[in-house]
C-alpha cells in the first residue's frame, strides 16, 4: 500500500462521476484534457497545494464514469463539504464529486478495490442515435439475446482474457476473474452489466463486439469459448464503441466505511431498474 510522505497529510477518498465524452479519458495529459487534470486543478484550488489522486480505474476517452472513485494526500484542513461543493464550483460541468470521506492512511483507491462494475448500453434498432450518440452504443441488426447470454456464461470465471485484451494492455497478468456478466434487454436498449476483480484494457468493449457477433448470427454461442481457449486477439471481434461503457460501482470492504454506489437508472434508459 502506498503511504503519506508528509505525515502531517491525511488521506481524503471522493467519489467521482463524468461524462466521459467531454475528457481524453481519465489519465493525466500533457495538453491537460483528462478528467484527472481538471479534478486535480479543482482540489489543489481547494488545498492551496498541489494534489495528486489515484483512481480506482482508468477509463478511456469517451468513457462514462457514474461512481468513480479516488483518494488523495493533503496537509489542507478543510470541511468535507469543501471537498464537494467547493471543488464542483470550480469543475467543469462533464465532472462532479458526489461525495468526500476521510480515510485511513492504509486506504487505496486501486489496490483497496475488491471488484469493479461496468454497464454497456447498446442501442438496438435501425435508426442510429442522435441526442444520445455519446452516451450508448449502436447497432443496427437485431440481436438474439438467448444466444448472447448463453454465450456470456462461457466467459464467467477466473481465465485468461488474452484474446479480449488491447495490444497496448500494459497489465502483468491476462488472469481475471469476471463474477458476473449480465444481459438484458430493455426497450430498445440491450444493456450488459459486468463486474470483475479487475480488467484488461479494452475487455469489456471487445467482449461486448463478440457477444455482438453471436447476437446478430455471425457466430455461434461456443465460438465465445473457442476464442477464450484460442488467447490470441486476432481471433474476436473489433473493439466496440466507447461511447456506450459507465464504471458503475467499485467495491471496497465495508470496514473502509464508503458508501456504497446505488443502481440508479441511467436518465435515458428509464426501465433499467424497474
Amino acid at each position: 500500500m502506498a503511504e503519506r510522505a508528509n505525515t502531517d497529510a491525511v488521506r481524503i477518498a471522493l467519489g467521482v462521476e463524468y461524462d466521459g465524452s467531454a475528457f481524453c479519458g481519465w489519465q493525466t495529459q500533457p495538453a491537460g484534457c483528462a478528467a484527472q487534470d481538471k479534478l486535480e486543478a479543482a482540489l489543489s484550488q481547494i488545498a492551496g497545494e498541489r494534489i495528486v489522486t489515484v483512481c480506482a480505474g482508468r477509463t478511456d476517452a469517451g468513457v462514462h464514469a457514474l461512481a468513480q472513485v479516488v483518494h488523495f494526500d493533503t496537509a489542507a484542513r478543510r470541511p468535507l463539504t469543501a471537498w464537494v461543493r467547493g471543488a464542483n464550483a470550480l469543475l467543469p460541468p462533464a465532472l462532479a464529486v458526489s461525495w468526500a470521506r476521510v480515510v485511513a492512511a492504509e486506504f487505496h483507491a486501486r489496490y483497496s478495490a475488491l471488484e469493479r462494475c461496468y454497464r454497456y448500453v447498446l442501442l438496438n434498432r435501425a435508426v442510429r442515435p442522435a441526442a444520445d450518440q455519446a452516451r450508448v452504443g449502436w447497432f443496427h441488426l437485431p440481436l438474439a439475446l438467448d444466444r448472447m447470454q448463453g454465450a456470456a456464461r462461457l466467459l464467467i470465471g477466473e481465465h485468461d482474457f488474452s484474446a479480449f485484451r488491447s495490444s497496448e494492455c500494459q497489465a502483468r497478468s491476462p488472469v481475471r476473474h469476471l463474477r458476473r456478466l449480465d444481459i438484458d434487454r430493455c426497450g430498445d436498449y440491450v444493456l450488459f452489466e459486468f463486474c470483475a476483480n479487475a480488467y484488461l484494457h479494452h475487455m469489456v468493449r471487445n467482449i461486448v463486439g463478440a457477444l455482438v457477433y453471436v447476437g446478430k448470427g455471425r457466430q455461434p454461442p461456443e465460438w465465445i469459448g473457442q476464442v477464450l481457449a484460442g488467447r490470441d486477439r486476432a481471433l474476436a471481434a473489433p473493439t466496440f464503441d466507447a461511447a456506450g461503457l459507465y464504471l458503475t460501482g467499485v467495491v471496497y470492504d465495508a470496514a473502509w466505511g464508503l458508501p456504497r454506489a446505488s443502481r440508479s437508472a441511467l436518465p435515458h434508459v428509464a426501465c433499467l431498474d424497474a
